[in-house]
């Protein structure tokens, strides 16, 4: 599993600043997950961000530099997508990945253990 850890540092410092938050990191997707919740919130997949977000907000985001939608067996998944590092080298463009991936956490259901 190959991810980027300046990002992962990046992303676990960020989170961190929420002391209200429930924050677990978990090797899956190919990267390293940072569950918030009990939730998968955001994942670092080599260099790219994955982030989970409201699906209405697909057509606003698919329009930002750096996204890249997520492709799974065929389809689009919607609420899901990868952000090449273009896309996140701003600290206001990073934010921005982390509030909508936030905003979404209280919301989405959480994942049935297997």
């Amino acid at each position: 599993m190959a991810y980027n850890i300046e990002l992962a540092d990046r992303v676990r410092e960020r989170l961190l600043k929420n002391a209200d938050l429930e924050i677990t990191e978990k090797k899956m997707f190919s990267g390293l997950s940072f569950l918030v919740n009990d939730k998968m919130c955001i994942n670092i997949s080599h260099d790219n961000l994955m982030c989970r977000y409201h699906p209405d907000l697909e057509e606003e985001i698919a329009e930002k530099t750096g996204f890249l939608p997520m492709i799974m067996k065929g389809k689009q998944l919607a609420g899901y997508c990868y952000v090449e590092p273009a896309g996140f080298q701003k600290p206001d463009d990073f934010e921005y990945w982390i509030k909508i991936c936030l905003d979404y956490n209280p919301i989405a259901k959480v994942s049935k253990k297997k």
